[in-house]
């Protein structure tokens, strides 16, 4: 079981533009081929966390207040959880949890939801740091690109060095670069 942030980032280091948007990612020539693994990696998901701009993204752009059979087409029925301290809007019918929890506290509930399957953490970054700086992330798959925006938001805004990531793999997906990092401990706070 591992806790993995699986994101597209562009070639700069932004995975939504300063709108929040993600359209860039879908203009680029053979995204489908990039997103090729994505069954057999969802095959070994068992729980979800993200964000709540990234939740509200996923809800505006599927439809799923008025469409919620497009999140059991991608998520199933895997337990989510959004970090959130806003009212949000609610999928019926699916299993999301709202929470504003530390993300220790989370996590341990995530582990036991996920029944000995990964948790994939969706982003934004900044989640993805805090369960960096607490020691709960072990891979980082980074899907790179080929597009820069300048600015958005920032992939992971967290310094990680590289006595803390360790390559495990670099494919060719299309136009796509994906990189795959194993990520150790923080190191103890003097």
């Amino acid at each position: 079981m591992a806790t993995i942030y699986n994101t597209a980032t562009t070639l700069d280091g932004f995975l939504a533009t300063t709108d929040n948007s993600l359209e860039w990612l879908f203009e680029v020539p053979g995204a489908d081929e990039a997103e090729s693994g994505i069954g057999d990696f969802l095959a070994g998901i068992g729980a979800l966390a993200m964000g709540s701009t990234t939740y509200e993204w996923v809800v505006e752009h599927e439809s799923l207040v008025e469409h919620p059979e497009h999140w059991t087409a991608w998520y199933a029925d895997r337990p989510t959880w959004v970090f959130t301290h806003r009212d949000l809007p609610v999928v019926a019918g699916v299993d999301i949890r709202f929470t504003h929890n530390p993300v220790e506290a989370v996590h341990a509930e995530m582990v036991a939801a996920a029944h000995d399957k990964d948790i994939w953490l969706m982003g934004g970054g900044d989640l993805v740091g805090q369960f960096a700086d607490a020691g709960l992330l072990d891979r980082i798959t980074a899907t790179v690109a080929p597009v820069t925006l300048g600015a958005g938001a920032p992939l992971l805004p967290r310094e990680l060095h590289s006595d803390r990531l360790t390559l495990l793999s670099v494919e060719q997906r299309g136009q796509f670069a994906e990189l795959t990092y194993a990520v150790g401990p923080p190191h103890p706070a003097t």
